[in-house]
């Protein structure tokens, strides 16, 4: 068992990518059409279709990710998506692009 897993390991290892180089990160500060600048005007308004319709304007982003109390969401960066989370309350808690 343990001869098979280790031959397995070089493919599982051409994979990844990686090159020796370590795992791909986006950068700090990826280009893309979602601008964080002004988006906290929005912090403690009430989260709703007209609101994330204004978001989306404001950011500039393609997409719209809405992100509900304890709601488990993806890690993976999109410079075009804008993420809104809100409290129990509905009120906005934060608004960030990626």
């Amino acid at each position: 068992m343990r001869t098979a897993a280790l031959a397995l390991l070089p493919l599982l290892m051409a994979c990844a990518g990686t090159n020796g180089a370590g795992p791909a990160t986006p950068p700090a500060t990826a280009e893309g059409p979602c601008r964080n600048e002004g988006l906290d005007r929005f912090i403690g308004q009430t989260a709703s279709a007209g609101l994330g319709a204004e978001l989306l304007k404001a950011s500039g982003a393609r997409t719209l990710r809405w992100g509900a109390p304890g709601m488990a969401m993806t890690m993976d960066f999109r410079p075009d998506r804008l993420t809104v989370s809100y409290d129990a309350r509905m009120m906005i808690t934060s608004a960030h692009c990626g």
